[in-house]
């Protein structure tokens, strides 16, 4: 997945992080927990183990990469398996944070490959190493992608918030050690979040390999301000879409629901 969003134009990058990625938990919803819930039951284990890997793995190796696609997209990793883990908790409240942080990640994990995308487009290059100081002559920029930063990490007032908050509780009914470990990739999620606004917009700016600053053109501001308003909207009124969610995840015919 992140070689694939490396090689990939900015649009393809959008594209796969925002609706293919998405694939596999409908393929989850619609094929395991409705064709087949005693296998889902029986191999729970297993999932819960490579999920759990997943997270922690996806995260520390997002800390060391310098690549921006690939700080991005080892993030999306992340989430997903949190996603993974609300689907198989088997309790509607997690099934349903798992729809909703689909949801609320396919609207950040795009907007921010959107930004990389339009500096890879100014400067020819995505290597943070080459980058800093950004908030000095690029605030615009530096404004939604600390915006985007901070519900990526999942920052209580955005869309991720509500998703992976509703997994948590659904996953605690089930497994308390689970979800201890499973919480542990929100405290890595703010680590390397922060670490990358903090290494791209703050610190010097490195004029000896970049010379020209161009802000965010009217159109990217446009672009991102309606993906800035769905992220609010869905943090701060998240029964707007929740209500209908509920009713899908109640349709479904698993017998060991609650």
């Amino acid at each position: 997945m992140p070689e694939a969003h490396v090689e990939a134009p900015t649009e393809g990058s959008v594209i796969l992080a925002s609706i293919l990625l998405k694939l596999g938990g409908y393929g989850f919803l619609r094929v395991s927990l409705t064709l087949f819930p005693y296998g889902s039951l029986y191999f729970l284990p297993l999932v819960y183990t490579l999920a759990l890997l997943g997270i922690i793995y996806a995260s520390l190796t997002t800390l060391v990469q310098v690549d921006l696609k690939k700080i991005i997209a080892y993030s999306s990793v992340a989430h997903m398996n949190l996603v993974v883990l609300g689907i198989f908790s088997f309790k509607i409240q997690g099934i349903v944070g798992s729809l909703f942080l689909m949801l609320g990640h396919g609207l950040v994990s795009g907007a921010l490959f959107f930004l990389v995308g339009s500096l890879y487009d100014r400067h020819q290059t995505r290597s943070i190493l080459y980058y800093g100081g950004l908030a000095q002559v690029m605030p615009t920029f530096s404004f939604f992608f600390f915006f985007f930063s901070i519900a990526n990490m999942s920052f209580p007032g955005t869309c991720n918030f509500i998703g992976e908050l509703l997994i948590l509780v659904g996953l605690f009914q089930t497994n308390f050690l689970v979800t201890f470990i499973a919480a542990t990739g929100v405290v890595l999620s703010a680590a390397y979040s922060i670490w990358l606004f903090n290494r791209l917009c703050f610190c010097n700016i490195k004029t000896l390999y970049l010379e020209r600053f161009r802000d965010l053109s009217a159109e990217e501001q446009t672009i991102l301000s309606q993906l800035t308003f769905w992220s609010i909207f869905l943090g701060i009124l998240p029964d707007f879409f929740l209500s209908y969610l509920s009713f899908s995840v109640k349709c479904l015919e698993v017998r060991f629901f609650n």
